[in-house]
C-alpha cells in the first residue's frame, strides 16, 4: 500500500521539499553493496558486473571445477569442459551447481576412432590408438604412423633364433605366423611352438605283443591319434579334441582292469607304459590348465601350462587318496623347451592286488624272510620332462594307508617303484615320514609308485625257548596227574569231573604237539598238520570250558537237571573244533602253515576261525559266570540256606572264573605272538601258556578237599604192609560201603542239587 509523501513528513511541507526526500531516500537505498541485483557488485554508490570467473583464479580452483573453462557474463556466467571431458549431466554450458567435468572415454563412444589393426586404448581428457599383436607402427613422409605386419619369420632369422625348431619352418601370415611341421613332428595346437618329435612307434601292438585283453585296443587308438598329429599337410598337425581322447582313454582302461588281477608282470609293465605315453600325447591337447576325470578304475589329474616361457611356481596334484607335490621347472626339465609343461598324477583304484606278487628284485630287505605286500594305491606320475630318471629336485608323493596301521601287525613301510624289468625296487625312493594312515615318500625319478608293508617275522630268543620249554615239560606233568586224579578219584565223579578231564585231555595234547612240532616246518605237509592239530585241540580247550560254564548255569538256575549226557558232551566238546577246522581248511588251505611256524597264517583271515570262536566262548561264559553269582547271592541272603551245598557250587564258581580268566587272557596276549618287537607280549605268552597245566592241576586237585582226601588215603595205602592194605581194601562192610557211598554222593552235589 502505498501513502502519501505527506503522511510521512507533515502536511504542512511543500512539494519541493517533499520531492527532495524522496531522492535522497533513493540515494541511501541503492548505496550498499547488499542491495545490488545477483551478479552485481556496487563500484563508486552504482551497481556493477561482478566477474565470478576471476574471483577464484588465485592458485584455486575455478568457480567451474578442473578441466573446464569459465566464460562471464553481465550479471552471471556459465562453463565449458575442456577437450577430452564432458559436463557430468550432459549439459554443454552449465554453473557450478549444475555438474561437473569427467573424462570422455572416446573408445567406448566411437567404436571406429581406431582403424581395424589398431586397438583404443582410453587416457585422461585423450586416447592412444596402438597396434594389435603382430603389428607395428611406421612413420610415414607425411606423419601419420600406419599399422604395419611384423615379420617374425625374418626377425627370427636375423637374430638367428629357430623359433620353430630344427624340423619346423617358418610361414609368416598377416598379423601371425605360424610353423610347419615335417612329417612325424607336431606342434600339437599351437601354432606358434616349436615342432616335437612324435614317437608313434611306441604304440605299436607288435612291439609290445600284448597279451593283455584291450590293451591292443588301447595302442591302436592311440596310434592312430599320433599319426593324425604327425600329418605334415594340415598346419599345426591333424588337432584333436583332448578331453574326448582322454576320456576314451581311461574308458578303455577300464575294459582291461575290470575283468581282475592282472596275471603277469610284464602285463602290468605294458599296460603301465601305454597309459604313461598316452597321457604325454593327450596332456598338450587339452585346452583347460587343470583337467580332473574319475571312472571306475582310474582317478586322474592333468595339469598343462602353456607359453613362450617355461612355468616356474610350485606345482601340487591330488587323485583320490594321492598328493603329489614339486615344482614346475621339475615338469617342464632344462632341455628345448616345446612351449608347454605338462604333469599327471594316475591313481590305479585296484591295481594293487595284481602287483602283489612282484618282490623279487627288491634287495632291500635284511632279512630273507621278511615279507611284503602293497600297502596304498599304486599311482603313476607323468611330466613332460623326458629326463626323468635324474630329476634335478625330487617329487614328494603322500600315500594314504589301504588299512590303518593299528590294524596291522607291526611293520614297517617301504617307498618303491614299479621298474621296467616288472618288479617292485626302492632304488631312488626313500620314506620322509610316516604315520597311521599315511606315508610321504621322496624319489628323485619319476614312474610308478606305492607303498610297501614289510612284515618281519618274531625272530627266536633263546630265553624264550628255555621258558618254553621248562614251562611246558612242567605244565604236562601237571596235565597227567590231573588226567588221572579226574578218572580214577571216586569221590568226585560225575558231569562235572567228566568236563575238567577232557579239558585237560585237549590241553594235554595241545602242550605236547605245541612243544615237539610248532618249529618243525620241513616238509610242509608235517607243518599242516601239525598246525591243523593245534588248532583243533585249542579250539577243544575252548570249547569243554563253554562247557563248564553251562554245567555250572545248569546246577544253579537248573537245579534238578543239573546233569548232562556224556554223548551231548563229547559231540559239542570235539564235533564243533573239528567242524571248523574241516571248513577252514576247506576253504584255506595254505593257511596252514608258514615259513616260521606251524601255525595259522596272519593272512587272508583264516586266523579268526580260531579268535573268533575263542572270543563268542569268553563273552557267553562271562554271561553265565553272571548269572551265577547273581543266583549264588540270592541263595546265600536267603533264611534257610543250605550251607554245605552252596559252598561246593561258590568253590566251583570261583575256580571256574579263574580257569577262564587264564586261558581267555592267554589267547588275549597270543594274538600277537609271532610278530616283530613283541618281546614283552611274548614273555607273557610263554609264561601263562607253561603254566596252564600246573594251575588246572592246582585248582581242581590241590584245592579240593575231596581229592586230598583221596590223596591222603592212596599214599597211606602205599605206605603200610601189604597185608594191611589187603585187608582194607577186600573189607565188605555194609555199614562202611553204605557210609562212603552217601560221602561220596554228599562230595559230587550233583543228585542233591
Amino acid at each position: 500500500m502505498k501513502l502519501p509523501v505527506g503522511s510521512l513528513f507533515g502536511s504542512d511541507m511543500g512539494f519541493e521539499k517533499e520531492l527532495l526526500i524522496l531522492g535522497l531516500v533513493c540515494v541511501l537505498m541503492g548505496s550498499g553493496s547488499g542491495n545490488c541485483p545477483t551478479g552485481l557488485q556496487s563500484e563508486k554508490g552504482k551497481c556493477v558486473d561482478y566477474n565470478e570467473c576471476e574471483a577464484n583464479s588465485a592458485g584455486k580452483p575455478g568457480i567451474c571445477g578442473n578441466d573446464s573453462k569459465c566464460f562471464n557474463t553481465h550479471g552471471s556466467y556459465y562453463c565449458q569442459c575442456n577437450h577430452g571431458f564432458e559436463n557430468s549431466k550432459g549439459i554443454f554450458n552449465f554453473t557450478s551447481q549444475q555438474g561437473q567435468c569427467i573424462d570422455t572415454n572416446e573408445c567406448l563412444k566411437n567404436k571406429t576412432i581406431c582403424d581395424n589393426l589398431t586397438k583404443c586404448e582410453n587416457q585422461i581428457g585423450s586416447y592412444k590408438c596402438t597396434c594389435q599383436s603382430g603389428y607395428i607402427h611406421v612413420r610415414n613422409t607425411n606423419g601419420t604412423e600406419p599399422c604395419e605386419d611384423i615379420n617374425e619369420c625374418k626377425e627370427a632369422e636375423n637374430k638367428q633364433e629357430n623359433i620353430c625348431g630344427d624340423k619346423g619352418t617358418c610361414k609368416n601370415t598377416d598379423g601371425s605366423y605360424w610353423c610347419r611341421c615335417e612329417t612325424g613332428y607336431t606342434n600339437y595346437d599351437n601354432e606358434r611352438t616349436p615342432c616335437s618329435k612324435l614317437n608313434c612307434d611306441s604304440f605299436t601292438a607288435g612291439k609290445h605283443s600284448p597279451s593283455l585283453g584291450g590293451l591292443a585296443d588301447i595302442l591302436s587308438m592311440m596310434r592312430n591319434s599320433c599319426l593324425a598329429l604327425s600329418d605334415s599337410t594340415v598346419a599345426g598337425g591333424g588337432k584333436a579334441d583332448g578331453e574326448a581322447l582322454l576320456e576314451k582313454l581311461l574308458t578303455a582302461t577300464d575294459s582291461v582292469l575290470a575283468p581282475g588281477p592282472v596275471e603277469s608282470s610284464k602285463g602290468v609293465s605294458r599296460l603301465l607304459d601305454a597309459v604313461e605315453n598316452s597321457i604325454l600325447l593327450i596332456g598338450p591337447q587339452l585346452k583347460i590348465n587343470t583337467t580332473k576325470m574319475d571312472t571306475k578304475e582310474t582317478i586322474a589329474q592333468i595339469a598343462v601350462k602353456k607359453g613362450k616361457t617355461r612355468p616356474t611356481g610350485p606345482l601340487h596334484l591330488t587323485s583320490g587318496d594321492t598328493r603329489l607335490s614339486t615344482d614346475w621347472s621339475t615338469a617342464a626339465g632344462t632341455g628345448p623347451y616345446p612351449g608347454f609343461a605338462l604333469a599327471a598324477l594316475l591313481n590305479y583304484k585296484n591295481l594293487e592286488g595284481s602287483m602283489n606278487k612282484s618282490f623279487e628284485k627288491l634287495k632291500d630287505a635284511e632279512e630273507d624272510d621278511v615279507s611284503f605286500q602293497v600297502f596304498s594305491k599304486v599311482v603313476s606320475v607323468v611330466v613332460s620332462n623326458p629326463s626323468t630318471q635324474n630329476l634335478s629336485s625330487p617329487v614328494n608323493i603322500t600315500f594314504k594307508h589301504l588299512q590303518n596301521k593299528k590294524e596291522t601287525p607291526e611293520v614297517n613301510f617301504i617307498c618303491a617303484y614299479w621298474s621296467e624289468s616288472g618288479f617292485w625296487s626302492t632304488d631312488g625312493c626313500s620314506q620322509q615320514e610316516s604315520s597311521e594312515t599315511h606315508t610321504v615318500c621322496k624319489c628323485d625319478h619319476l614312474s610308478s609308485f606305492a607303498v610297501l608293508m614289510a612284515l618281519y617275522p618274531m625272530e627266536p630268543i633263546y630265553e624264550l625257548q628255555v621258558v618254553t620249554k621248562v614251562g611246558l615239560i612242567f605244565s604236562l606233568v601237571c596235565l597227567v596227574l590231573s588226567i588221572l586224579t579226574f578218572k580214577f578219584c571216586r569221590s568226585i565223579q560225575g558231569t562235572r569231573t567228566t568236563i575238567h578231564l577232557h579239558l585237560c585231555i585237549c590241553l594235554f595234547m595241545a602242550d605236547l604237539i605245541f612243544l615237539v612240532g610248532i618249529s618243525q616246518t620241513e616238509p610242509e605237509g608235517g607243518c599242516k598238520f601239525v598246525a591243523a592239530m593245534l588248532h583243533f585241540f585249542f579250539l577243544g580247550v575252548m570249547a569243554w570250558m563253554l562247557l563248564e560254564g553251562v554245567q555250572l548255569y545248569r546246577m544253579v538256575v537248573l537245579v534238578f537237571n543239573a546233569t548232562i549226557r556224556p554223548l551231548y558232551l563229547y559231540l559239542f566238546g570235539y564235533g564243533v573244533p573239528l567242524a571248523i577246522v574241516i571248513i577252514s581248511a576247506i576253504i584255506r588251505p595254505k593257511g596252514y602253515g608258514t615259513k616260521q611256524h606251524c601255525w595259522l597264517s596272519l593272512e587272508d583271515g583264516l586266523i579268526w576261525s580260531f579268535f573268533a570262536p575263542v572270543c563268542i566262548i569268553v563273552v557267553l561264559n562271562v554271561f553265565f559266570f553272571i548269572i551265577t553269582v547273581w543266583k549264588l547271592a540270592q541263595k546265600f541272603a536267603s533264611l534257610n540256606p543250605d550251607l554245605s551245598k552252596l559252598h561246593k557250587i561258590k568253590a566251583f564258581t570261583v575256580t571256574s572264573i579263574a580257569q577262564m580268566c587264564i586261558l581267555g587272557l592267554m589267547w588275549v596276549f597270543g594274538a600277537f605272538l609271532f610278530h616283530k618287537d613283541t618281546i614283552v607280549v611274548a614273555y607273557i605268552f610263554t609264561i601263562l601258556n607253561s603254566l596252564q597245566g600246573a594251575l588246572v592241576f592246582i585248582m581242581h586237585c590241590l584245592l579240593s578237599k575231596q581229592v586230598r582226601e583221596e590223596y591222603a588215603q592212596f599214599l597211606s595205602c602205599i605206605c603200610t604192609p601189604q597185608k594191611k592194605r589187603y585187608s582194607d581194601f577186600s573189607s565188605t562192610n555194609p555199614s562202611s560201603s553204605q557210609s562212603q557211598g552217601s560221602r561220596s554222593g554228599q562230595l559230587t552235589g550233583e543228585s542233591h542239587i
